[in-house]
């Protein structure tokens, strides 16, 4: 059993030698977003930049996208016609991903499900898309409605899902609120193990696993239960990934990062909390 400290962060924060070329430490692609939902990539991009990756790039339906495009100028957005996901855009989907696969030189990674609905239609694309690709993939949220009803897709692929425990049970079919932190330990990493994945189960104790170790990370703060606090954990995964940092080591760092940022700004905010200052914390965790 691992019991996470600040001592993951070691061998991936080390300082940037001088003829560093941009995409070296990746490149994210954000999928999310919806008519309604517009905050949760955006969330999930600020993260990643904050935690060190040189580009992301966020694919959302049009509205969304508009949005986060004027929110930071840091963000680049494409927009996708209509108010949801949808298979037409797959075509689309798949020439992006592929485009950021060549000009990042590999350095790249997928985070999915942000704020994008869980409308039949929308999770038949998240399904198609997931089953094609061949980069490293956070799915977060909605995307974990999905693979919940195909999980064979994900099975043996760099992927990492990160639920809370309700999502667990839409994942898994196995119902983990009530049980002893002994107990979902051995679930989590059963359920890994069977779907041969990496979970991160986030609560007051964040369970770990890739089916073979379980890793346990105790930061984090009460307060953290606001929303947009998973979309910047989904966000900070993402960076790592896209460095080229396994999903069982990601999981690890980045629910550390998440929930010592959330640490600071609750030590300061209590219930005033709010995941954008969460983000603006993560460099005070890394350094």
């Amino acid at each position: 059993m691992i019991e996470i400290t600040k001592d993951i962060l070691k061998n991936i924060y080390k300082r940037r030698p001088s003829n560093v070329r941009k995409y070296d430490y990746g490149l994210l692609i954000v999928i999310g977003g919806s008519e309604f939902y517009s905050g949760s990539p955006a969330l999930s991009a600020m993260a990643a930049f904050k935690s060190g990756v040189d580009m992301v790039r966020i694919i959302a339906p049009k509205r969304a996208a508009d949005i986060i495009a004027s929110f930071k100028p840091d963000l680049a957005a494409y927009p996708l016609k209509g108010d949801y996901l949808n298979k037409k855009h797959l075509s689309t989907l798949f020439a992006l991903t592929e485009s950021a696969k060549v000009v990042s030189r590999g350095k790249a990674a997928v985070v999915i499900g942000g704020g994008m609905g869980r409308s039949e239609e929308v999770q038949e694309a998240i399904l198609e898309y997931l089953s094609q690709i061949s980069l490293p993939v956070v799915i977060d949220a909605d995307a974990i409605y999905a693979v919940g009803k195909k999980p064979e897709i994900i099975s043996g692929k760099k992927f990492l899902i990160t639920p809370h425990s309700y999502e667990f049970f839409v994942l898994t079919g196995k119902e983990i609120q009530q049980l002893s932190e002994e107990e979902k330990i051995k679930m989590v990493k059963e359920e890994a193990a069977r779907m041969q994945t990496t979970i991160l189960l986030k609560g007051p104790v964040d369970i770990i696993s890739d089916g073979k170790e379980v890793a346990l990370n105790r930061t984090g703060s009460p307060y953290m239960s606001k929303g947009g606090c998973g979309d910047s954990l989904a966000g900070i995964c993402g960076a790592l990934m896209a460095r080229g940092i396994d999903p069982f080591t990601t999981a690890q760092a980045a629910a550390y990062i998440n929930g010592k940022a959330g640490e600071v700004v609750a030590q300061r905010m209590k219930e005033g909390l709010l995941a954008t200052e969460l983000i603006e914390a993560i460099p005070e965790v890394l350094h």
